[in-house]
């Protein structure tokens, strides 16, 4: 068998009415959704559900999927401990799973379990279903940092492993969307019912491509959590025919909320999301070369010459004055499929001009930014390049006289300093810049701190 249907299910705690007490009915709609599920799923008999989750344990490196035979669970924290449940692994096809992930250099397994007892993301949605169906076991595996095309690759292996283990399969992916709409307590933003809206078309249409076009940056100013597990689940129909049906969408608390199942077809060569993907990425970067100015060209061409041969470039000739003649701080910043792949700069220069420190930073970007592997061969690709300036930083005497569109902030206490460069995606207020800028360097936020601002060239 394989993987023979798969939800998207929201997972809010008050939809239960134990913990709800009567303000689920604000949700009719997801209700009903959530039910017409449980009756499907009751009526296809899978052997095994799997819940993909963002609420248990989550690594930026790596995919969690819950060890042993059993597990149980409740929502005892939100006042509700007799919505109790206990469940049985299906540790044969999780093996499998893990097995195919390694063979594909997918990081996922066992380890690094936090906490046994089930998480609200599964246990949501699994109230409902146990209402119309019992007779299943499960595997719980959690989302993680790693870029989405890792995330839908892991998904093809869950594909792959419930028909190597003649599994009857169903995929709960469990997420909400935009926690930002109107009415929120985490406050309002347009972004939140944009996000909402492209994935809805996504579930109505099972048009994975889209998926993938969700950038990043409206993801995060739209605070969602279910894209990932979205794209894991898109994952288990790598090469088939698709039906997408949208059962229900509402968010009268500021959240989204939405309901989907997707019917596998025939096989269809032309349904090979990732591949388009990539490719589409493949030309975007390589569009964004051809435009690159020197500066850009420069860290480019620095990043590539260590990765290959191994050594230092050479500094290029015929570079213009104001790379030779002129000092200056920089900082060098790769994206990846438009995600952060590395950042490293310096606050005041270091090189006896900008072009050495270019050439040293976009290495250091790229090699050495602890949180984030090395850069191999095979991504070079795909990276796009940006390239700051900084100007001398200018001592201030106090939050007044910055602005996060124009100057960027160096915070400092004692031998702790923490940088923050100007006009960033989602950091609005000059608190939110100084905040952030205390936690990178190490600073709280009750430490008396001087301030320095600087202004940049960018190159992007």
């Amino acid at each position: 068998m394989a993987v023979i249907k798969a939800y998207a299910f929201p997972h809010p705690p008050l939809a239960v009415p134990a913990v709800g007490c009567g303000e689920e009915k604000k949700i009719r709609n997801t209700l009903t959704a959530f039910d017409d599920a449980a009756t499907e799923i009751a009526e296809l008999a899978p052997e095994t559900i799997i819940f993909i989750t963002p609420h248990n344990v989550l690594y930026g490196d790596y995919f969690h999927i819950s060890p042993g035979e059993k597990a149980t669970g409740d929502l005892s924290r939100f006042n509700a401990p007799e919505a109790r449940f206990e469940v049985s692994y299906d540790t044969q096809l999780a093996n499998e799973i893990i097995s195919l992930a390694e063979r594909d250099n997918i990081p996922a397994g066992y380890l690094g379990e936090k906490n046994k007892t089930l998480d609200h993301g599964v246990i949501v949605p699994m109230w409902f279903i146990n209402r119309r169906y019992k007779n299943y076991r499960i595997i719980r595996i959690s989302q993680s940092g790693l870029e989405p095309s890792t995330h839908y690759r892991l998904g093809r292996c869950i594909a792959q492993a419930a028909e190597k283990t003649n599994r009857r399969v169903i995929v709960a992916a469990s997420g909400d969307l935009s926690h930002k709409l109107p009415g929120s307590s985490y406050g309002t933003v347009p972004e939140g019912a944009e996000f909402d809206k492209a994935i809805a078309d996504v579930f109505a249409s099972a048009d994975f491509v889209s998926l993938f076009s969700i950038s990043d940056e409206l993801r995060d100013r739209a605070a969602e959590c279910g894209y990932n597990s979205f794209t894991m689940m898109a994952g288990c129909f790598d090469r088939l025919k698709a039906d997408g049906k949208l059962h229900s969408y509402e968010g009268p608390f500021g959240v989204g909320y939405g309901v989907a199942s997707f019917t596998p077809g025939e096989s269809d060569d032309n349904r090979n999301i990732l591949e388009q993907y990539q490719t589409a990425m493949l030309e975007n970067a390589w569009e964004k070369q051809h435009s690159e100015d020197c500066y850009r060209s420069l860290a480019r061409q620095s990043l590539e010459y260590t990765v290959k041969i191994g050594k230092k470039l050479p500094l290029p000739d015929n570079l213009p004055d104001e790379f030779t003649k002129n000092r200056a701080g920089v900082f060098v910043s790769l994206h990846k499929h438009g995600r952060l792949r590395g950042c490293i700069g310096t606050i005041s220069p270091t090189k006896d001009n900008i072009a050495l420190e270019i050439i040293q930073n976009a290495v250091s970007a790229g090699l050495s930014d602890n949180r984030f592997d090395p850069v191999d061969i095979s991504e070079l690709p795909y990276l796009t390049y940006k390239v700051d300036v900084l100007s001398p930083p200018e001592l201030i005497t106090g939050p007044e006289e910055l602005d996060v569109k124009r100057y960027g902030v160096i915070v400092s206490s004692g031998y702790k300093r923490g940088l923050l460069l100007p006009n960033l995606d989602g950091i609005d207020t000059v608190e939110e810049q100084i905040s952030i800028a205390r936690k990178k360097g190490g600073i709280s936020e009750r430490a008396e701190v001087t301030l320095e601002r600087f202004e940049v060239i960018r190159h992007e």
